[in-house]
């Protein structure tokens, strides 16, 4: 089949990982974007070269869902291990496998430690768990790999403790940007929802607090649906399924055609296709499709189920990112709940891995009552945010005038450079949490950046990373940004390295103590500013 080109990149990095000796990676790609072809390329390479290959999944839809597009895409049909079927014995190369039938002891038992050499783990924000580290431990020879479609930062972070690397990430902006996936718009509903007497249970709102705490509410919000989804194919995510229930009774009496499922729903299949071809127009579930279920032309996502965990948030909206013919973006329609203790999932989460642009995109979105994007809300609230750094920092420059030191702030080099991948960082794998080495911190030195104030080692490799590339496109240095900038001149992190050491040596010839005549440095840029290429000469490593 044609891959599409990140397809193919993410396969390329996970056999990468694996040839340089990380055996436990990971790829994070969006839902709607085709990660089981990917870990069916990847499967398909691996079986090609003699392997014996197992995917791992924690429910039989995705289980069968492997399978089927494994064969679609490859042609190779796989074994099932899972309740009374067994692939040991089998000619088959490939093993689809429930991670609760594996990890029991007496099942395990019967394979040996090396039977599979490849393991991939479909969901693999679930690894964690003590079922798969039981599995994973008894075949502990195998290469594995994690595909997920969200993990949120946290996620990242504990899944660090078990993969040793991040191979490929393609993010949902990245994909809707490609034209992969729709546009996503959310909405505001000016109804507030009080969540204030809802506990948490295991990292998230408990849901039969959350079920009591809306339950008041449910009237309310279907008359909201009127206004804005009345003629939307809308999923609709509960607490319960008692509540889930009650809120299509409601639906359907304010005359929605509404349909509920539920993992007991004898007729759930068939409702699933009814839905899909046109006779509901809202499908109700608590929490039940999250995962393994597509419906491309769902354009209408409510999340009344509000969490905290940024990967349950987006598998939700996920279920509305597909592109389908006449659909030109999906709606989130998200409500003002109303909580003092916790911080909740909203649409700008989807794309904002920054926590502080992530809420000031909320509170944007919130002032208006109309739909808006979520990728021009969270540019706004990048510059907002960015603004609002700017301003911080021209106070703590204004206190660090009296020191007076050689080096150069690192967050003033990264305000200087425009650098907010940077200034907004989080480690996540377990090495980059450390702090920086003594390596690290005596070459940001010789690159004139002051060491003290990086607390990771993560963060140190990127910052050295950035101005060796910068280096390399003949960008300005720290040294002359700094300098520059002390003259008052602004965006001194764009010019080339050559344009800012003719101005520091015109200023020098001047003593110093003055600018050359006619130059402003509020409004001056270098005329002949080249860029990239430029060339790293001895005033350059002198400043």
């Amino acid at each position: 089949m044609n891959y599409r080109p990140y397809q193919l990149a993410a396969k390329e990095a996970v056999f990468r990982e694996w040839d340089t000796g990380n055996g436990r990676t990971l790829i994070v790609l969006p839902t709607g974007t085709g990660k089981t072809v990917v870990f069916s390329s990847v499967t398909e390479e691996c079986v090609r070269k003699g392997e014996r290959v197992l995917i791992l999944a924690h429910r039989g839809e995705l289980l069968t869902q492997a399978a089927d597009k494994l064969f679609k895409f490859t042609k190779l049909k796989a074994a099932v291990e899972k309740a009374q079927e067994t692939c040991l014995d089998s000619f088959l190369r490939v093993t689809v496998g429930s991670i609760q039938s594996l990890m029991r002891p007496k099942r395990l038992a019967q394979f040996s430690h090396d039977y599979f050499d490849t393991i991939i783990i479909d969901e693999a924000h679930h690894v964690l768990s003590d079922g798969y580290q039981k599995v994973l431990a008894h075949f502990c020879n195998a290469n594995v790999l994690g595909v997920t479609a969200t993990p949120d930062r946290g996620d990242m972070k504990n899944l660090g403790q078990f993969f040793d690397s991040l191979a490929y990430e393609y993010s949902i902006v990245q994909a809707i940007k490609d034209g992969y996936l729709c546009p996503i718009k959310a909405q505001t509903i000016p109804l507030k929802l009080d969540l204030s007497a809802v506990s948490v249970q295991n990292g998230d709102f408990k849901p039969g607090d959350i079920d009591t705490a809306l339950d008041p509410y449910l009237e309310k919000i279907a008359d909201e649906m009127l206004k804005t989804c009345a003629d939307r194919k809308t999923v609709v995510f509960l607490p319960l399924v008692k509540t889930s229930q009650k809120f299509a009774n409601i639906l359907n009496s304010k005359g929605f055609r509404a349909a509920e499922v539920n993992g007991e729903s004898a007729d759930r299949s068939e409702v699933l296709q009814d839905f899909d071809s046109g006779k509901y127009n809202v499908l109700c579930n608590s929490m039940l499709l999250t995962e393994g279920w597509d419906c491309p032309s769902v354009d209408c996502v409510i999340v009344l189920r509000p969490t905290k965990v940024r990967s349950l948030y987006c598998q939700m909206i996920g279920r509305g990112t597909r592109l389908s013919e006449g659909k030109d973006h999906l709606l989130v329609l998200d409500f003002l709940w109303h909580t003092e203790r916790h911080e909740l999932c909203h649409p700008a989460h989807l794309i904002c891995e920054d926590p502080q642009v992530a809420n000031k995109a909320t509170e944007n979105l919130e002032s208006c009552a109309y739909p808006i994007d979520i990728e021009e809300a969270a540019n706004k609230a990048s510059e907002d945010v960015v603004a609002q750094r700017e301003a911080a920092l021209a106070k703590t420059l204004e206190q660090m005038k009296k020191r007076k030191r050689q080096l150069v702030d690192p967050l003033q080099y990264e305000m200087s450079i425009s650098a907010q991948d940077l200034s907004g960082y989080i480690p996540s794998f377990g090495w980059e949490c450390e702090a920086p080495t003594d390596k690290q911190r005596t070459q940001l030195e010789k690159l004139g950046i002051f060491p003290d104030e990086i607390e990771s080692a993560g963060k140190a490799q990127k910052l050295l990373d950035r101005i060796l590339e910068r280096r390399n496109e003949g960008l300005a240095t720290p040294k002359q940004i700094r300098l520059l900038e002390r003259y008052g001149f602004k965006h001194v992190g764009k010019w080339d390295s050559d344009s800012a050491s003719k101005m520091i040596s015109r200023i020098s010839a001047l003593g110093w103590n003055r600018l050359p005549a006619g130059v402003d440095p509020a409004t001056y840029e270098p005329q002949n500013n080249k860029g990239a290429n430029s060339e790293w000469n001895m005033t350059t490593a002198i400043f």
